[in-house]
C-alpha cells in the first residue's frame, strides 16, 4: 500500500551485527540504513498527525501502552511532579490518568488515558498538552522533564520514548548448541503497529518532510539507543556508525534521499558529527 508524500516500505537495508563488549552472549544486530538516516522529530512543525485533521496531536492521538510494571512505576513518580501549571488535563489518581483497553485483541492492557470531548469522543492522549496552554503545549511529561534537568526517556512511557526505533529481542540458538540474545535495532514503520499501520494518516519514517536532521539518527537518539543496549554497545555501535558514514551507505534510507534532493542538508563529518552532538549534550 503507498502512501501520498511517503516512501515505499521496502527498499534495501544495511545490517551490521556485533558482540556486545559488555556481554559475550549479547547479540547486537543495527539496521545502519535506519540509524544513518536523517530522520528527526518534527512534532509542532512538519508533523502531519496520524489522524487527519489533528495534526497538531502528531502520535499522542491514543493513549500510550505500558510495556510492564518498571515502565509504570517510572511514569507514576513523574506524575506526582505534574500540577496544574505545567499539565493542561491535570487529574489525581493512577485510575484517572489510566485505562484499561484491548492490545491487538489481547486481553485488556493498561495504557495512559484520553481526553474525552463533550458528547464522550475520544481525544488524544491525557498527557498532551493544547499548543496555546500557557504551561506549554506538546507532552506534560516531556516538558517536565526537561524543566527539571532530565531527559524526556526518564519520565514518558517506554513506547512513547522509543518511537520509532524498534527493538526485537530473541534467544537464538547457534549450531554450536550455544545460545545468544539478539537484540534487533530498527525502523519503526508503518508495519509496526500491525495491520492498522497502514491506516494511519501519516507516519514520519517514512516522509522526506521529517528527515530534515542536522546529524545521523544514532547520534541525536545516542540516549534512546543506550537505554536499549548499553553504554558499552552504543559506544561501539557509534564507532562502526561513523565508520560506516565515512565510507559512505550502499543501501541510505529513500527518505533522506529524497529530501536532501529536495533541500540540500550540509553534512557534517563523523567526527565532527559525534562532537558537535557531546556539546550539546554537555
Amino acid at each position: 500500500m503507498e502512501h501520498e508524500g511517503e516512501t515505499s516500505l521496502d527498499f534495501p537495508r544495511e545490517w551490521l551485527e556485533f558482540a556486545d563488549p559488555a556481554d559475550p552472549n549479547h547479540l547486537i544486530r543495527a539496521d545502519l540504513t535506519w540509524l544513518l538516516s536523517r530522520w528527526t522529530c518534527v512534532f509542532g512543525s512538519a508533523c502531519r498527525g496520524i489522524i487527519a485533521g489533528r495534526e497538531q496531536e502528531g502520535c499522542c492521538s491514543h493513549g500510550a501502552f505500558f510495556t510492564d510494571a518498571d515502565d509504570v512505576k517510572r511514569v507514576k513518580a513523574a506524575v506526582k511532579r505534574l500540577d496544574k501549571a505545567g499539565w493542561q488535563h491535570h487529574v489525581r489518581g493512577f485510575d484517572k490518568w489510566t485505562e484499561l483497553d484491548e492490545l491487538h485483541d489481547e486481553k485488556p492492557a493498561r495504557r495512559t488515558a484520553t481526553q474525552k470531548g463533550p458528547d464522550g469522543e475520544e481525544g488524544p492522549c491525557v498527557f498532551l498538552n493544547d499548543a496555546g496552554f500557557p504551561g506549554g503545549g506538546g507532552c506534560a511529561l516531556h516538558a517536565q522533564a526537561l524543566r527539571d534537568g532530565k531527559h524526556p526517556l526518564e519520565y514518558k512511557p517506554d513506547v512513547c520514548w522509543q518511537l520509532p526505533i524498534r527493538r526485537d529481542q530473541q534467544w537464538t540458538k547457534r549450531p554450536d548448541d550455544t545460545k545468544v540474545l539478539v537484540s534487533a535495532i530498527g525502523e519503526f514503520d508503518r508495519r509496526g503497529w500491525g495491520a492498522g499501520g497502514h491506516d494511519l494518516h501519516w507516519w514520519c519514517t517514512s516522509s522526506p518532510d521529517a528527515h530534515t536532521g542536522a546529524e545521523a539518527m544514532y547520534v541525536s537518539y545516542a540516549p534512546e539507543l543506550t537505554a536499549l543496549i548499553g553504554e558499552q554497545a552504543y559506544a561501539r555501535l557509534a564507532e562502526l556508525c561513523a565508520e560506516r558514514e565515512k565510507r559512505g551507505l550502499v543501501a541510505e534510507h529513500p527518505a533522506t534521499v529524497a529530501a536532501r534532493e529536495r533541500t540540500p542538508l550540509k553534512l557534517l563529518a563523523p567526527r565532527d558529527n559525534l562532537e558537535s552532538s557531546r556539546a550539546e549534550r554537555a
